[in-house]
């Protein structure tokens, strides 16, 4: 069988936003199995266009009534090479948020142990110790150790017969709770990239709606798609705008 993709197609994509937004407004643990690996694959590229060109109109929007300073790009890009920043920006830290707010759509104990343990990090790092999460500094055996003990004591709990079979069937009521609390968590905790001042947390909303949009798309290709799907969409994502800071703008 021949698949083609109406890359230019409007009604593609069309297509793709009425799926998501079905999935936004009743969050199902349905994984798209009618579709193959290359279809999915199309899938999340046309999710990544729908998503960049959203991101680009938000963006340019603000530029014209309020644009706060990105201490968390401007820390890095201060702190490592245009390689290591790619590294770091691009592959690592997507690899770890995934982790953190995606892997555990779909429960299963050791990804529901290691999202505890990457979310205790998140927290500690920027909550608690108001450090980068890819800073090595005094406090990262800190939050490292104290991410390890909490990957370990959750998985050895939820593994137990009654709390793994609780956990489960929380999940397959709840799942629509869970996709909301990604969601949101994973837009609003960036506003930690800002100055924390008023201006900046009334704004958050407003501020965060590009990582809100993105938690969406992730969410529901997560679920519906497996898990590489939307790490590939979050490592693409990242690289992209990265490598466009190195652009040269004179």
């Amino acid at each position: 069988m021949t698949i083609s993709y109406p890359f230019i197609k409007p009604k593609y994509y069309k297509s793709l936003l009425l799926d998501l937004l079905s999935f936004i407004k009743s969050p199902k643990d349905k994984p798209s199995i009618e579709k193959s690996t290359t279809l999915k694959i199309y899938d999340t590229i046309g999710l990544f266009f729908i998503k960049v060109v959203f991101s680009i109109t938000v963006a340019t929007l603000l530029q014209f009534v309020y644009e706060p300073e990105n201490l968390t790009s401007t820390n890095m890009s201060e702190r490592f090479s245009p390689v290591v920043l790619l590294t770091v920006g691009g592959i690592i830290l997507p690899i770890f948020e995934e982790v953190t707010f995606r892997l555990s759509l779909k429960f299963n104990p050791i990804y529901f142990a290691l999202t505890s343990g990457t979310f205790t990090y998140y927290i500690l790092t920027k909550a608690v110790f108001k450090s980068r999460l890819s800073l090595i500094d005094e406090t990262f055996w800190t939050r490292v150790i104290t991410a390890f003990v909490v990957v370990f004591i959750v998985y050895l709990v939820s593994r137990t017969k009654k709390v793994k079979i609780i956990l489960q069937n929380y999940w397959k009521t709840h799942l629509r709770g869970i996709y909301y609390f990604s969601c949101v968590s994973f837009a609003w905790l960036h506003i930690f990239n800002f100055e924390l001042n008023l201006k900046n947390l009334l704004l958050l909303p407003i501020l965060t709606l590009p990582q809100l949009f993105s938690a969406t798309i992730a969410g529901y290709t997560r679920v519906t798609f497996g898990f590489q799907y939307p790490l590939l969409l979050h490592v693409t994502t990242n690289i992209l705008f990265i490598s466009l800071t190195f652009l040269p703008l004179d």
